[in-house]
């Protein structure tokens, strides 16, 4: 499976007038499929879209659920965040790495976890961690350089530590399984 491109799903997604931008909404598909294995494409799709309905982008966020999810199950570390590219200017980056991370844990919330103070100590450093980059910023007298490199760092640990949290709670995911069939929609939250 080929990683989705990061410019051509914004397009859609502004066209198709979702209630997000790409990095929220990616970041709110891989909470949820870490949380939970009763995820589905059109419970993403009701968080993304006022109705639902992708319109013209449906293709294009099944390909990228289908993605999302490969390369989370896969345990090759393959997971990548979907975040503009290198020639948008640092501080843009900067941002979405935040409104990833902030979509991360909305969807990290749509099953009962216990609370972060009762998951193993590394699992709840990673959510402490994701929920102070959610205020991210870069500190305009700093180099362009250095802020270059540590909004690289950033996005390493962010990426490490969302495969090691979809490791680290697939028992949680297990025990949440429902194995009664429900047509009843779900929503994330």
């Amino acid at each position: 499976m080929s990683e989705p491109e990061f410019h051509e799903i914004e397009r859609r997604l502004a066209a198709s007038r979702a209630l997000t931008d790409l990095p929220e909404a990616h970041g709110t598909l891989a909470g949820a499929l870490c949380a939970t294995h009763a995820v589905s494409l059109q419970d993403w799709l009701r968080e993304v879209f006022a109705d639902g309905v992708a319109g013209e982008a449906e293709s294009t966020m099944l390909a990228l659920f289908e993605w999302t999810r490969h390369v989370l199950t896969a345990g090759q570390l393959e997971f990548r965040l979907l975040l503009p590219g290198d020639e948008t200017p640092v501080t843009e980056r900067a941002t979405a790495l935040g409104q990833w991370c902030q979509g991360f844990l909305y969807g990290l919330g749509s099953s009962p976890l216990p609370d972060v103070d009762q998951l193993p100590e590394e699992v709840a450093e990673i959510v402490r961690d994701l929920t102070a980059l959610t205020q991210i910023g870069v500190d305009a007298d700093e180099p362009l350089e250095e802020s270059e490199q540590a909004y690289a760092e950033l996005v390493e640990f962010v990426r490490v530590g969302v495969q090691l949290l979809h490791d680290e709670l697939a028992r949680f995911r297990d025990q949440g399984v429902n194995t009664e069939v429900d047509d009843a929609p779900r929503s994330l939250h």
